[in-house]
């Protein structure tokens, strides 16, 4: 089960006891790859007990980090260790292969073995560090009971649905009583109406994962909900660290704001709901402390209201205004169109 952090600590005495704590159990990592194109550099720190949620945009390098972390990618510079144990030192040319690491990677498209039943692929992993036949298919059978799935024990995995593979490959992970769990986007193969239960199950399985958890994922309700710590990286670097409640409050760029449904523009954080748009300049002595010029980018419909996203000028920035159905039919708006946005100082806070 997961185990408790214990008493909080104040002052100098709990970065001294958390520290400590790591490197006997946590995780810690200074990642640097290098490529031709593209150069990423993030420190991470996960307790054990803990799970951290990796966000960012395409592109942004969390695939490279869960890889670098489970040995797939070497480090151009840099150092990975858990639970006191070196898995990767690039200045002292250490490097650990990925299966002496215990660590369980769960990747996008779950890659279970065609051939081979539900049981065989839990057992699998088992079976080529060593484990016998029996015990391997017994261990096997009691993570597909923990997940569910013990009247699939003999299918292949054709034959199941898309929660069901995942719940197959998170078993298969999890068998091998790994010190660190990496998920690579793990629900986001999942039909809409089942994520939220799988999004739950998976919530309980992670509480219960006594090592180092981290989730790669670009959804922020995911992150959210599987997250103790959230870490956002944009363009292979971390631009903002801290709990879920931290990050969804005060978001630090605008991907950030965007990403928990806030806009961000020269400090002010605002929700969509407070922006409006019109054809006209606000007028001077109106109540908006806040207005800008843009043209409209995008126009969406969301069940009883239209979101529309201006670019505003000069700058280019994307802010978000979320209006009725009916103020749209009243006014109406095209892509393209040059619009004035303004915001009311009561609805606006200080990044």
């Amino acid at each position: 089960m997961r185990k408790s952090n214990g008493p909080a600590q104040n002052g100098p005495e709990q970065s001294t006891l958390e520290q400590s704590r790591l490197a006997q159990t946590g995780l810690q990592a200074e990642i640097v790859v290098e490529r031709e194109a593209f150069a990423l550099q993030v420190e991470l720190e996960v307790a054990a007990g803990r799970t951290l949620a990796l966000l960012g945009p395409n592109g942004a390098g969390k695939s490279t980090v869960l890889r670098a972390l489970a040995g797939l990618v070497r480090l151009s510079r840099g150092r990975i260790s858990i639970a006191g144990t070196v898995l990767d030192d690039a200045d002292r040319a250490s490097f650990l292969p990925p299966e002496l690491r215990r660590v369980g990677l769960v990747p996008q498209d779950y890659l279970l073995f065609p051939h081979l039943t539900v049981v065989e692929n839990v057992a699998f992993g088992l079976r080529a560090t060593g484990t016998g036949r029996e015990t391997a298919r017994a261990r096997a059978i009691d993570w597909l009971d923990r997940v569910g799935l013990t009247a699939a024990a003999d299918a292949k995995p054709a034959e199941l649905s898309g929660g069901q593979a995942q719940r197959v490959a998170l078993a298969r992970a999890l068998v091998l009583e790994p010190r660190m769990l990496l998920l690579d986007e793990p629900l986001a193969a999942l039909d809409a109406e089942i994520r939220s239960q799988l999004r739950s199950d998976l919530a309980a399985h992670l509480r219960d994962f006594d090592g180092c958890a981290i989730v790669v994922t670009h959804d922020p309700l995911d992150a959210l909900v599987l997250g103790d710590q959230l870490v956002v990286l944009e363009n292979g670097r971390a631009v903002q660290r801290g709990t879920p409640a931290e990050v969804a409050g005060t978001p630090r760029t605008g991907y950030v704001a965007q990403l928990m449904g806030l806009n961000l523009v020269v400090g002010r954080i605002f929700p969509p709901t407070a922006v409006r748009v019109t054809r006209a300049r606000p007028e001077s002595g109106a109540a908006a402390a806040s207005s800008w010029r843009g043209t409209v980018a995008s126009i969406e419909q969301q069940l009883a209201q239209v979101r529309i996203v201006v670019r505003t000028e000069p700058d280019g920035q994307n802010v978000m205004a979320d209006i009725t159905a009916a103020t749209m039919a009243a006014a109406p708006i095209t892509a393209g169109d040059t619009v004035w946005i303004s915001v009311d100082d009561a609805d606006i806070r200080t990044a």
